[in-house]
């Protein structure tokens, strides 16, 4: 027998739990700011307090201890705190929340389906359709199969037989590999406006939606400045902005090779910028670069690369962190070559943008 003892319940212990997890968030929110350095994320955080932001009541060096305790950070040799890797998982999911926290309900409930019904192991429809030989018996609906024998027969004194079983059809899932473009030029902290930030959520963001529910996708991650790097997803947390240009055509390069290796059906780059491509490698000529407008050299090569993921099969989607028209009419050009899909955006809105598009876009490609 199960018995349950009843005490008073602590409010200040209550409360102290809440603050613990609120500063936790933001604390979070500071390592993205601070690209994964745990010690500049809580000296931040002393800044704020100094500053008035945060309540003056609260310790920050037990706040320290605490994450200590949970093994989300780890001191080095030299007495700095350095993230550990239940720090970064922590830190993927605080992304994953801060996203789809903001999303409304109502809409497709994801799950990457299928318009597609058939022997996947997804929700059931309601539809139903008669019995084939192969089918999982846990799919069978029996009172529908009794009721044709009954209808058969007349009574239910007659055993079923095949042409009576009827199944509960469900929805067909997929998997899809995806490469995710992050671009790590200068222009992306220019003029006071940090895209990077959120840009960066985004991305840690879709490494733990993947790696927690979708787990036979891929998902790898490119940087992109002068040129383009790929990075473990474990590396993803410390990323960072350089005195970079733009390499989108290397950037969209690298991805096409990676998702030319995988074997999945359906393969799609997501891109998140907020610029023109600004420099491209030349064979036999080395870099070109030219920060100014709109040049034809790069912008042709670039979409030269746009033509040929579409001859591959692969799916560009833009997420465009900027408002310049001339841009835009870049992107739409990208787009329009590629036959995929963009979205011009404010870096608070990309969360949503990228999360929705990511959900439904998934497709079973006949024949």
């Amino acid at each position: 027998m199960i018995r349950f003892r009843y005490a008073e319940i602590d409010g200040d212990l209550l409360e102290k739990l809440a603050s613990f997890e609120r500063l936790l968030d933001l604390f979070h929110y500071l390592l993205l700011k601070a690209s994964g350095d745990a010690e500049a994320a809580l000296d931040l955080l002393r800044q704020l307090k100094n500053r008035g932001y945060i309540d003056g009541d609260l310790d920050l060096d037990e706040f320290a201890l605490h994450l200590e305790k949970r093994d989300l950070v780890r001191k080095e040799n030299g007495g700095r705190r350095r993230l550990t890797d239940r720090g970064v998982r922590a830190m993927r999911r605080s992304s994953f929340e801060r996203i789809f926290r903001g999303l409304k309900r109502g809409g497709p409930a994801g799950g990457h389906v299928t318009p597609y019904g058939g022997g996947g192991a997804g929700e059931p429809l309601p539809e139903r359709r008669e019995f084939r030989f192969g089918d999982d018996i846990e799919r069978i609906d029996f009172n529908s199969s009794i009721w044709n024998t009954v209808r058969r027969t007349g009574g239910t004194d007659t055993p079923l037989v095949e042409n009576d079983l009827v199944v509960c059809d469900t929805e067909f899932s997929t998997s899809c590999a995806t490469v995710l473009l992050l671009d790590i030029s200068h222009s992306m902290i220019l003029y006071g406006e940090d895209r990077f930030t959120p840009a960066k959520q985004v991305a840690l963001a879709l490494t733990e939606l993947i790696l927690s529910r979708y787990r036979k996708d891929t998902l790898d991650v490119v940087l992109f400045g002068d040129d383009a790097t790929t990075v473990p997803v474990s590396d993803l947390p410390f990323a960072d902005v350089g005195p970079h240009h733009t390499n989108t055509k290397a950037g969209l390069a690298a991805a096409r090779r990676i998702l030319e290796r995988r074997k999945n059906r359906n393969k799609q780059i997501f891109m998140v910028t907020d610029g023109k491509p600004t420099v491209i490698r030349l064979p036999g000529e080395g870099i070109y670069r030219n920060a100014w407008g709109l040049d034809e050299k790069i912008v042709n090569r670039t979409l030269d690369e746009a033509v040929v993921c579409r001859r591959k099969g692969i799916v560009i989607t833009t997420f465009m962190v900027a408002g310049d028209p001339y841009l835009e009419r870049f992107v739409r050009r990208l787009t329009e070559l590629n036959r995929g899909r963009a979205y011009f955006t404010s870096p608070d809105r990309v969360g949503d943008f990228i999360f929705v598009d990511f959900i439904r876009n998934r497709r079973r490609r006949r024949g």
